[in-house]
């Protein structure tokens, strides 16, 4: 019965998540200053999975630009970008949602891509095709992902 009622439990915490009320990219409210104050996702971010997105290269890879001390054991930091030490302390949550999501609304000459952004810029093409690609495009990271990478973030305080 217990391990039934575990299971129940289980199940319904993951139909939270695969039903929580994304918000699209396109669909995204931002302030003058390009916070964003709304979760995209309405489900708390994972710090550990946001570490994991910022560390991958298939993923968010942000130490290729940012230098982060706690993640020395990561190699090849950049300094293309500012270090992220201490960042939790500088920024609130709404301000790096908005940086992750669209850099340019915040730093309109940075060379930060913006992570949850799918329209209002040159498409890429199709492969080696040099054909513009096909169809909608998707974000660089998804909603989820975003949340995740701002919970990390705010854990950088020192």
């Amino acid at each position: 019965m217990k391990r039934h009622m575990l299971l129940a439990a289980g199940f319904a915490v993951a139909a939270t998540t695969l039903h929580a009320d994304v918000i699209a990219p396109d669909d995204v409210d931002t302030s003058d200053y390009g916070e964003v104050s709304e979760s995209l996702t309405g489900v708390p971010g994972d710090p550990v999975r946001g570490e994991e997105v910022m560390t991958d290269r298939g993923l968010g890879n942000c130490i290729a630009c940012h230098q982060v001390t706690a993640l020395e054991e990561h190699q090849f930091h950049g300094e293309v970008g500012p270090s992220l030490d201490g960042v939790g302390s500088r920024w609130d949550e709404a301000a790096l949602r908005g940086i992750i999501v669209n850099a340019d609304n915040v730093f309109p000459d940075s060379v930060m891509p913006s992570f949850y952004r799918v329209s209002g810029y040159i498409r890429p093409g199709n492969g080696f095709t040099g054909r513009a690609a096909e169809g909608p495009l998707d974000p660089l990271l998804s909603a989820q992902d975003v949340e995740n990478v701002v919970a990390y973030l705010m854990t950088l305080t020192d």
